[in-house]
C-alpha cells in the first residue's frame, strides 16, 4: 500500500527506486521522509557551508575537517528539517499531486514514528555541533529556530523562499565562522549571497505546485510573482553574483576570483533564459542544476587562494 502511495503520479518528488530499494523495506519510509533518494537538498544546504569555510582561507587539513563535519551536518539537519516541514504540512501535501506520497501524507509513518526519528536526528547534528568553536555553536542551536518557522511561513506571508533562504543558506556564515571564530562584513556578505541565491532557485522549486498552492491557499513567490519570475530571478541572481563579489573583495581574495565568477554567473543567466513556469518537471531539472552553480563558485573562492 505505502509503495503504491509512494509511486502514484508520474511528477511526484518520491524516488522510491535505485539504491533505496536495496536496504531493508521497514527503512523505506524513513529514507523518504528524510529526502535520502534525493542528495540536491543536502547538497544545496552543505554548499553555502563550503563557501563559508573556503571564503575564510583556512590552513589544508583544517578545511578538509570542516568540510567533512559540514557534509555529515548537512545530512543530519536536512534530513531534521525534512521530518519537520512534512509534520507542519501533512494534511496540505494530501492535497498536492507532488506530495501526497509522503510517508506522513500517506499514512506510512505516523507522527510519533517521525518525532522519534527527528530526535535521532538532532543528536546526529548536535554530535557535529559540539566539534566547532563557541560562537558556531551559538548560531547553530539559534538556526533551529528557522528550521521550526519555514515550514509555517508558507500560511503567513508571500515570502516563504526568502525565509527558506536565512535557513538554508545559513551555512555559509557559519562555515566562515567556523575558521575566524567572529563575524565580520565578509560574513554578512556571503550570507547575502547564499540567501538570494536560495530566493532564486526555491522559486522555481515552487513552480511545481503553483496552481495546487491557489486551491489549499499556499503562498509563494512563484505565486507572487508569476509570469513575472524571470525579471526576479534576474534580480535574485544578479545580486548573489555581486554579493559573492564583494565578500571576496573583503575576504582578501586574488584577483582570479573575479574572472572565476563568470562560470556561477553563466550556469545562472542559463537556468532564467530555459525557464518555462508551466513545466513541473524542467523547473525541478533547473533546481537540481544548481549543485552545479553551488560548485562552480567553490572554485572561484579557490581560483582567489592563488
Amino acid at each position: 500500500m505505502a509503495t503504491k502511495a509512494f509511486a502514484m503520479n508520474s511528477h511526484t518528488d518520491i524516488v522510491a527506486t535505485g539504491w533505496v530499494t536495496r536496504l531493508p523495506r521497514s527503512w523505506l519510509p524513513y529514507l523518504l521522509l528524510a529526502r535520502v533518494d534525493r542528495p540536491i537538498g543536502t547538497w544545496l544546504l552543505f554548499l553555502p557551508g563550503m563557501w563559508g569555510v573556503l571564503l575564510a582561507r583556512p590552513p589544508f587539513w583544517q578545511a578538509i575537517g570542516l568540510l567533512a563535519l559540514f557534509g555529515i551536518g548537512s545530512l543530519a539537519m536536512r534530513a531534521a528539517g525534512c521530518v519537520v516541514n512534512d509534520l507542519w504540512d501533512r494534511d496540505i501535501d494530501r492535497r498536492v499531486i507532488r506530495t501526497a506520497g509522503r510517508p506522513l501524507a500517506s499514512g506510512a509513518l505516523r507522527p510519533l514514528q517521525a518525532l522519534t526519528f527527528l530526535a535521532v536526528l538532532l543528536l546526529a547534528g548536535l554530535a557535529v555541533l559540539i566539534q566547532l568553536n563557541p560562537l558556531c555553536q551559538k548560531m547553530g542551536v539559534g538556526s533551529l529556530l528557522l528550521v521550526l518557522l519555514y515550514p509555517l511561513a508558507k500560511r503567513f506571508t508571500w515570502w516563504p523562499q526568502l525565509v527558506m533562504g536565512f535557513t538554508f543558506g545559513f551555512g555559509a556564515p557559519m562555515g566562515y565562522t567556523a575558521v575566524t571564530g567572529g563575524i565580520d562584513y565578509a560574513w554578512v556578505a556571503i550570507y547575502a549571497a547564499a540567501i538570494l541565491w536560495d530566493l532564486g532557485f526555491d522559486t522555481i522549486y515552487a513552480h511545481q505546485d503553483r496552481e495546487d498552492d491557489a486551491l489549499v491557499g499556499v503562498r509563494s513567490t512563484a505565486r507572487l510573482f508569476g509570469e513575472r519570475t524571470r525579471i526576479f530571478l534576474v534580480f535574485c541572481y544578479s545580486a548573489a553574483i555581486v554579493a559573492l563579489g564583494l565578500a571576496g573583495w573583503l575576504a582578501g581574495l586574488g584577483v582570479w576570483f573575479y574572472p572565476a565568477l563568470a562560470v556561477p554567473a553563466c550556469l545562472l543567466a542559463r537556468q532564467v533564459i530555459e525557464l518555462d513556469i508551466n513545466d513541473p518537471a524542467g523547473c525541478l531539472r533547473l533546481f537540481r542544476a544548481n549543485r552545479e552553480v553551488g560548485i562552480a563558485v567553490s572554485f572561484a573562492i579557490l581560483a582567489g587562494w592563488g
